[in-house]
């Protein structure tokens, strides 16, 4: 992953997306915009909606985020209609720049139609070469066109038909919105990898990321998309409002990525009937048990870590406090990076309270480690403002692969997991007292109940594991050119 100016964002799980759609609202676009500032959290960068007013469809796109530009009374102005989509955006494929920015739109002869993807496609890139060859002209870098490109070229008769045909040549993890101008349209991977779940305002179907887009506008939570489902939702002429589910002919069990539990859902939602926020809790209780220290303090590493680090402190029986204040109002750029200015890095987004830490054996609770330079930062704070020891536990396991399904995870070489040869050897680089994460099992029980059924694994957990859910197309295929060049001696 890109490193920012200050390297404050380097060492985390990058956010992936967020969608968000409504069928037959007046207010479409204002109940659109709500949703999407609900699901902030899922991407930073970028923000879109598209919307439909019966006779033209209506786009704004734009850098950012979604309160700098959809707050605005003009701009909403600009979007007419009672059916919109949109999306927030982290890119994972493809250039950070506005035509990248969804939702896409393309004008096919049937009509036109925009699309909204959370996810990523492991074969987005090899049909996108094949879509090209045969004469494709791609406006964007985002794996996202492949599918309008597809659509185009089905041969099918309607559009859910074709946006169904569509989809079904692509693998990978993905929830994805489409709009037409009488349809919404939902689906989600046959693996069920990322979260989409369907929502009613009014008798309006609603289709979210997460169950918090819905709770923001008062919409009633109606049931998740099923792994494999296509909803075809169509406004009828008389303004009513059919639903059609297509149901997968032969359905693969669920398999819901365990990061959407450890970091990217928001804690008040409900992901795959769990509430994230008691999760998280259930990771710090099992990583007690797990990983016990005699201390006097728990401290959360903000604000991934704070479920857990309640859930370790009520295990363990001692004090839970806010040792670490953070500053959520430093962006990706703040001031020309020299060097001396970069070493202030941690500090820009996170400080010390000294009165909580000094003199004290502390536990510092993370959801997880990446690169691990930031827990070199953050332990290096703690013990500059007095404390003792520093002992870092962490809830969730080592990550020891790359993710291909929406998360920006660095190259397997560049994780810690992989730098070192042993739990130790991490400490030491970390610089911390102790050091211990949260086991497989551990993490599935705080999620599921059961511990991990390695013949039939209940979530997508290959970042811990290497057990992807699909065929890794575009990686295959890349390992092949690069050997065939090293066999040529192109090496």
């Amino acid at each position: 992953m890109d490193e920012t100016p200050f390297g404050l964002d380097d060492d985390t799980l990058h956010e992936e997306c967020g969608v968000f759609g409504i069928l037959g609202h007046p207010d479409a676009a204002t109940l659109t915009a709500l949703g999407l500032h609900a699901l902030q959290h899922r991407g930073q960068e970028a923000a879109g909606i598209v919307c439909f007013d019966g006779r033209q469809f209506h786009s704004e796109r734009r850098m950012g985020l979604v309160g700098d530009h959809y707050t605005d009374p003009a701009t909403l102005a600009r979007l007419p209609g009672d059916m919109a989509i949109g999306h927030v955006r982290y890119s994972t494929t493809g250039e950070t720049i506005l035509r990248n920015v969804q939702p896409l739109f393309a004008e096919l002869n049937e009509g036109g139609i925009a699309i909204a993807h959370n996810g990523n496609f492991t074969n987005g890139l090899t049909l996108r070469r094949q879509l090209i060859a045969n004469g494709a002209i791609c406006q964007s870098t985002s794996d996202t066109e492949v599918v309008l490109h597809l659509i185009a070229r089905s041969k099918l008769a309607s559009s859910g038909e074709r946006f169904a045909d569509a989809i079904s040549q692509v693998e990978g993890g993905y929830s994805m919105l489409a709009l037409t101008r009488t349809k919404l349209i939902a689906a989600r991977d046959p693996n069920g990898v990322r979260p989409l779940v369907m929502g009613d305002l009014d008798g309006k179907p609603i289709f979210a990321s997460e169950t918090c887009a819905l709770d923001i506008i008062g919409a009633k939570f109606v049931r998740d998309v099923e792994n494999g489902e296509v909803v075809i939702c169509e406004l009828q002429p008389d303004g009513s409002i059919t639903v059609d589910a297509r149901k997968p002919q032969v359905k693969r069990p669920e398999r819901i990525c365990l990061f959407e539990y450890v970091y990217f859902a928001r804690p008040d939602s409900i992901v795959g009937g769990r509430n994230v926020y008691v999760a998280r809790k259930n990771m710090g209780q099992n990583l007690a048990r797990e990983a016990p220290v005699e201390a006097d303090v728990v401290v959360p590493v903000p604000d991934g870590g704070t479920p857990a680090a309640i859930g370790y402190a009520q295990e363990i029986g001692i004090p839970f406090e806010l040792g670490i204040i953070r500053n959520h109002y430093v962006g990706r750029t703040f001031i020309e990076p020299t060097q001396q200015i970069r070493a202030f890095g941690v500090k820009l987004k996170h400080s010390a309270n000294r009165a909580m830490i000094e003199g004290k054996r502390v536990v510092l609770v993370d959801d997880s480690i990446v690169r691990g330079t930031t827990s070199v930062k953050i332990v290096q704070m703690i013990r500059e403002a007095g404390a003792r020891e520093v002992h870092i536990r962490v809830a969730s396991p080592m990550i020891y692969h790359p993710d291909f399904y929406g998360i920006d995870t660095p190259e397997a070489d560049k994780l810690l997991a992989n730098q070192h040869d042993d739990l130790a050897s991490m400490c030491r680089f970390i610089g911390a007292d102790s050091l211990q994460f949260l086991s497989i099992d551990g993490l599935y029980r705080a999620v599921g109940g059961k511990p991990r059924d390695a013949a039939a694994p209940q979530f997508t957990d290959h970042y811990f594991t290497g057990d992807y859910p699909t065929r890794l197309v575009d990686r295959e295929a890349a390992t092949n050119v690069r050997r065939l060049s090293l066999m040529a001696g192109n090496g």
